[in-house]
């Protein structure tokens, strides 16, 4: 009996992934088992950055431990065709005040152009009733960004 493997996708290929999508899931080092969330993110091409509220688990999770594997993923209904990439790296967390707030305009950019709900808000720390903008002038979130990533997996069916 033969195994079929899904073929790996090429740079260009995983990076137009990355570009198209916008949101991931991140798996951190938990307790006992793995803790992982979907993220809200930006990518500029190089790096990748998340917006991550002051509170829960990720936040004491990174803390321990900034090494994660971020995931994303696109597929069609049926799952005649899929593609995935995961990224094993480090989070750190953005400190300059002028790349947080060009990060942050980025992401703003990011909820106007893809026409996405202001109930994404909520899961960036804000109320669903202020403005997008918010996002920029209130620091209600940590800016993180992926860096020293040792491995990338990236397949493609269809």
């Amino acid at each position: 009996m033969e195994i079929v493997k899904i073929p790996s996708m090429e740079k260009k290929d995983y990076d137009q992934l990355i570009s198209d999508s916008y949101i991931s899931r991140i798996a951190f080092t938990g307790r006992k088992y793995p803790y992982i969330a979907p993220f809200l993110y930006v990518f500029d091409g190089q790096f990748m950055y998340f917006l991550s509220t002051k509170y829960e688990s990720k936040i004491q999770y990174f803390r321990q431990n900034p090494y994660v594997s971020v995931e994303v993923e696109n597929y069609t209904p049926d799952l005649s065709t899929y593609t995935f990439v995961t990224l094993s790296g480090r989070l750190v967390e953005v400190e300059d005040a002028g790349d947080k707030k060009a990060i942050r305009e980025k992401f703003v950019r990011l909820i106007k152009d893809r026409n996405l709900s202001n109930n994404i808000l909520a899961a960036l720390g804000h109320s669903p009733k202020e403005p997008i903008e918010s996002i920029v002038r209130e620091e209600k979130s940590l800016v993180w960004k992926l860096v020293d990533v040792k491995n990338i997996v990236a397949l493609k069916n269809g």
